[in-house]
């Protein structure tokens, strides 16, 4: 008996570490795990603020939390099963605000309608990757454009962190100025920031997941962090759960006109290229990109991401996405989908110890993404700048995710401006089909949203 259960782990993790290619990609279990928990600390702040943003909508908040680490357990477990990616996933900040502010409160759509669209978006998600489009899409993005991408999403980080940590405030003046370091929690974010550039600097592996933990630790000896638990059960969840109602979503001649129709084309647009965004920026920036830039298992991946999506409409909370903190998770050297299941597993556990995960402090969590995007600007070395038909639209790209504060508006820019680059140079061919569509529907789209302001 004694022999024969070591044997059997033994094949079974020798059957694991094949199906994952753990050691192929230059990983280890005790890597992998770490990298799960890191990406986990650093997007673990979704489980509280998704249901802040959507009780707005009037949806109870003990439901959506729960909803939130179930959708997000699923996302994140297909991810790294069906995928073999270290990309997380979770609800979306920003579709959420949109869910709640413009579709609920500003259309006056019943919060269970807007579940609706949200699930039909999903299943036009996974129609559109049956049918080969997103895939397409994702193919019809310059490769030039990939390290301008994961560049730009690095300053997009580096930026949330640096805001999240109080260091940048915003400034009628100068748009955004330097904050009050002298405030507690900005000066525990600096502490934070300083003890994992020092880890970094002495090569430790764990720099960032210590860093977050020690700041923690840090914030409660000093009195700056409070413990304020949340408690809710598990049986909550059926507040929200199948709530949703599809038919008033589809009943676009109703009392709220073809607004629905908008509203699915933006929970689908939206998520299609923020996605895009993530996955093209995670993957260049974990190796796992081919030299031609083809994207291994791709339709798995999207596959992931809208089962996501549906899953979670079904349990009661926004769009689904995948999240750039899983950059994170890389930086410490996580490059299969053991980090990903590892995170989907975590997300599970917080149901039972949300109020312990609702301790983490964004200080702790800020200098973790300003020194995730301090390691992924080095894309910019990449781009060939002594050509304008890669260096304008890289420039763009590179620019404009961290000032529209959109990965979605930076592609837009950067797709668009290749595109025309490409006509008017007289460059275009037949197989650029694709991107010319892709940059027609942009320019579609900023006219729709100058209209919208």
């Amino acid at each position: 008996m004694s022999t024969t259960m070591p044997g059997q782990s033994a094949r079974a993790l020798s059957y694991l570490q094949r199906t994952f290619q753990i050691y192929e990609r230059g990983s280890t279990w005790r890597t992998e795990i770490l990298a799960g928990a890191t990406t986990f600390l650093t997007m673990a702040y979704i489980v509280f603020v998704n249901p802040a943003i959507l009780s707005e909508a009037g949806m109870p908040v003990a439901a959506v939390a729960a909803a939130t680490c179930l959708s997000a357990a699923i996302g994140c477990i297909l991810m790294g099963v069906l995928a073999n990616y270290p990309i997380a996933l979770a609800p979306g900040m920003g579709l959420n605000a949109y869910f709640t502010f413009t579709v609920v409160k500003g259309m006056g759509v019943p919060w269970q309608t807007a579940l609706g669209c949200v699930f039909l978006s999903g299943c036009t998600f996974l129609l559109l990757t049956a049918a080969g489009i997103r895939q397409l899409i994702v193919n019809a993005i310059p490769k030039e454009l990939f390290a301008a991408v994961a560049a730009g999403v690095g300053l997009f980080v580096a930026f949330v962190g640096l805001r999240d940590a109080g260091i940048i405030v915003p400034s009628t003046a100068t748009v955004v100025a330097m904050g009050n370091i002298r405030a507690p929690q900005t000066a525990l974010a600096i502490l934070g920031l300083l003890s994992i550039a020092v880890l970094q600097a002495w090569r430790v592996r764990t720099a960032i997941l210590l860093g977050i933990v020690g700041t923690t630790i840090a914030g409660f000896a000093l009195g700056i962090v409070k413990w304020t638990p949340v408690h809710y059960r598990l049986s909550d969840l059926t507040a929200t759960a199948f709530q949703l109602d599809i038919r008033a979503a589809l009943h676009l001649g109703g009392s709220f006109g073809a607004g629905l129709l908008e509203v699915v084309f933006v929970f689908l647009f939206v998520d299609l290229f923020d996605n895009v965004g993530t996955l093209v920026a995670v993957t260049k920036k974990a190796g796992l990109v081919k030299p031609d830039g083809e994207i291994p298992r791709l339709n798995r991946i999207l596959f992931a991401d809208a089962t996501a999506t549906v899953a979670g409409s079904l349990a009661g909370t926004a769009t689904v996405v995948s999240y750039i903190e899983s950059a994170a998770g890389v930086a410490v050297g996580g490059r299969t989908g053991i980090a990903s299941i590892v995170t989907g597993l975590l997300f599970l556990i917080a149901l039972f110890v949300a109020p312990l995960v609702a301790s983490i402090p964004v200080a702790a969590t800020a200098p973790a993404l300003i020194l995730v995007g301090s390691l992924m600007i080095s894309a910019v070395s990449e781009i060939e700048w002594a050509d304008p038909m890669v260096a304008v639209p890289a420039f763009l790209t590179l620019i404009t995710i961290p000032l529209t504060f959109s990965i979605a508006n930076g592609l837009a820019f950067g797709i668009t401006s290749f595109a025309v680059l490409r006509l008017l140079r007289g460059r275009a061919t037949r197989q650029d089909w694709m991107l010319f569509v892709l940059a027609a529907l942009f320019v579609l789209r900023f006219i729709y949203m100058a209209k919208s302001y």
